[in-house]
């Protein structure tokens, strides 16, 4: 039988370790080497869809900065959209860049940080190729 503190140590343990398996919490930068650079100016459709080395960077870069809220594998569980419901057109790019890049606010209340100077454009690319090719069932 464990100690009261010996248990309790054990339990905090493992709460943190699920809590790093979605992230610190703070928004993190994403390595995009490889990736065709993209310039300052915003794409206005994404340019990787369908990409297989996009597809990989953009799965570390959700499950950085988007898992926390809308779920591990792209599946959410309703505290925020499901983003695999997004048409692959460019109307669907347009939404997904300008709600990453600017945020979101409702009622004065910030809902989703912006991620524009944290995430580049070609890691935000990479994050929608990567939700773009989740089955969504």
């Amino acid at each position: 039988m464990l100690k009261p503190f010996a248990l309790a140590s054990l339990l905090a343990l493992a709460a943190a370790g699920v809590a790093l398996a979605h992230g610190d919490g703070a928004p993190s930068p994403v390595d995009t080497k490889g990736l065709k650079e993209l310039g300052e100016d915003p794409v206005a459709e994404n340019p990787y869809r369908g990409d297989k080395l996009a597809i990989s960077i953009g799965a570390g870069g959700y499950n950085q900065n988007c898992a926390r809220c809308h779920g591990l594998d792209a599946k959410s569980g309703g505290m925020a959209p499901d983003l695999r419901e997004l048409p692959s057109d460019a109307e669907g790019d347009s939404w997904f860049y300008a709600r990453v890049a600017g945020g979101a606010t409702k009622d004065g209340r910030v809902r989703m940080p912006p991620f524009l100077g944290i995430l580049n454009q070609e890691a935000i690319w990479a994050i929608r190729t990567y939700v773009e090719n989740q089955p969504k069932d």
